[in-house]
């Protein structure tokens, strides 16, 4: 994976940042794209100190001509463009069950259906699926001329499930994406590009307000997760680096889930 160019969305902390590191550490070139100032600048020279090859900028998936402009500048500065990962995404608010430790069995009236704005709603579809959307479509641009590259999107196995600790759009967007992802590998398959998505489980991340921080949530949840821990962003890494390298040449339109068996059901 040497020399290879990568960029990452939603790159500046939790998933993201774990795949942006484990390809950095791997010897690609990787440009980190985030909402997130701070956490580009910090991240960026920890990994610069390192003697990693990582740039940073920030964008917002959802201002698509600026995302286009960005694989532009990255594609400039790394010479090439080999792998994309479409991780973007944002809180999807409370579920209509409440997510703290000690009280899972609650119903929790800000997450009701009724109480569902417009505004809610289409932000996060704007964020976790339109962005994901217009991630490939600068992906493809850049790649089909090339007829070479990886496409990977972080979904969720809420995009095969329903839950009751997350908004109801996070769920259909996630399915959404999920279903971009199988055909726009069907349509990129024949220029040798691969498209697939990662769908994790319960990571310990910043989104949902770090509510997965928690150690006491954290300790819940395990429990009926059959290896008996919840997941962390180093987690990501072999299946990242798996799907972004040409150990998975023929590998395309799969999502593959990482949840530690939590959706095989409870095990002692």
């Amino acid at each position: 994976m040497k020399d290879y160019g990568v960029i990452v969305t939603g790159g500046a902390s939790g998933i993201g940042l774990g795949y942006a590191e484990a390809l950095a550490t791997n010897g690609a070139q990787v440009t980190i794209l985030d909402l997130d100032p701070k956490g580009i600048d910090s991240e960026t020279r920890r990994l610069k100190a390192a003697g990693l090859r990582v740039r940073g900028e920030v964008v917002d998936v959802c201002d698509h001509l600026a995302l286009d402009r960005a694989f532009d500048a990255a594609l400039a500065a790394h010479g090439r463009l080999d792998v994309v990962f479409a991780n973007a995404g944002i809180d999807p608010g409370p579920g209509f069950m409440r997510a703290s430790a000690g009280s899972a069995a609650l119903r929790n009236p800000e997450g009701m259906l009724e109480r569902y704005t417009d505004e809610r709603w289409n932000h996060v579809i704007d964020v976790n699926l339109n962005g994901i959307f217009a991630t490939l479509r600068a992906g493809a641009r850049i790649m089909r001329p090339q007829r070479s590259g990886r496409m990977i999107i972080t979904t969720s196995v809420a995009a095969y499930m329903c839950g009751t600790l997350i908004g109801a759009a996070y769920t259909v967007a996630k399915a959404g994406a999920a279903h971009l992802m199988r055909q726009v590998a069907l349509e990129l398959a024949a220029y040798d590009i691969t498209v697939n998505a990662i769908a994790p489980g319960f990571f310990v991340t910043n989104i949902g307000g770090g509510h997965s921080k928690d150690p006491g949530l954290q300790a819940e949840l395990s429990k009926v997760i059959p290896m008996h821990r919840v997941g962390f962003p180093a987690d990501m890494a072999g299946l990242a680096l798996f799907l972004a390298s040409p150990a998975s040449d023929y590998v395309t339109g799969q999502q593959i889930t990482i949840d530690g068996g939590w959706t095989l059901g409870a095990a002692d």
